[in-house]
C-alpha cells in the first residue's frame, strides 16, 4: 500500500516537474550573475516542493500564470534553443558510428576512443544549481547569513527531497538498537 501512495507521490512530482520546466526554463547565460542564476533555480524549487506538498498552490498557480503572461516570448526562445541544443545532440549521436565489442577486437587490442568522444545525450533534466566559490566577498557573507527559521526550514526541505523523513530516521534507529541487545 505504501508503494503505491510513494508513487503516486513521485509521478505528480514528475509532472510538476515538467511543467514547471517548460515555462521556468531560463540558462545560467541569461543572468548577470551566478548568484541571480541560483536564486531563480532556488525559487523555481521552492515552487515544486510547495505544489507537490499543496502549500499555497492558488498563490503559486497565480505567479506561474503571471510569469508565463510576462515573458512569453523569453519562454518560446528559450524552448526554440533546447529544441536546437536536442537536435544537434541526435545528430552528432547519429553521424558517429556505434562501436560494438566486435569493433574493439579486431583493433589489435586497442581501443578507437570513440566510446569516450561521442556527444552527450539529452536527458531531459533542467538546470541544476552551480556552487558559488569561495571568494568570501561581502555580497557572499550577507548571501549565507539567514535566520535560524529560513534554515530550519532548508534543513526540512533538504530531507523530505532526499526521500527521508524524521520519522524513518527515528524508526531505523530504534530497530537497530533493539537488533543489537542478545537475549
Amino acid at each position: 500500500m505504501v508503494l503505491v501512495s510513494n508513487s503516486s507521490h513521485q509521478n505528480k512530482e514528475i509532472h510538476i516537474r515538467r511543467r514547471i520546466s517548460e515555462i521556468y526554463n531560463k540558462r545560467e547565460e541569461d543572468f548577470p550573475s551566478l548568484k541571480d542564476y541560483n536564486d531563480y533555480l532556488e525559487e523555481v524549487e521552492c515552487m515544486v516542493f510547495d505544489l507537490v506538498d499543496g502549500i499555497n498552490v492558488e498563490a503559486i498557480e497565480e505567479k506561474i500564470k503571471k510569469y508565463s503572461q510576462e515573458n512569453a516570448e523569453q519562454i518560446m526562445i528559450n524552448r526554440a534553443r533546447k529544441a536546437e541544443d536536442l537536435t544537434a545532440a541526435l545528430a552528432a549521436c547519429k553521424a558517429q558510428q556505434p562501436q560494438t565489442d566486435a569493433d574493439t577486437s579486431t583493433n589489435n587490442g586497442t581501443t578507437s576512443g570513440t566510446a569516450y568522444s561521442q556527444a552527450p545525450r539529452p536527458t531531459g533534466m533542467g538546470p541544476q544549481p552551480v556552487p558559488i566559490g569561495g571568494g568570501g566577498g561581502a555580497d557572499h557573507q550577507r548571501y549565507s547569513m539567514e535566520d535560524e527559521a529560513m534554515m530550519r526550514l532548508k534543513a526540512e526541505r533538504a530531507t523530505r527531497a532526499g526521500g527521508f523523513s524524521l520519522e524513518i530516521s527515528k524508526k531505523r534507529a530504534l530497530e537497530e538498537a533493539f537488533a543489537s541487545i542478545w537475549v
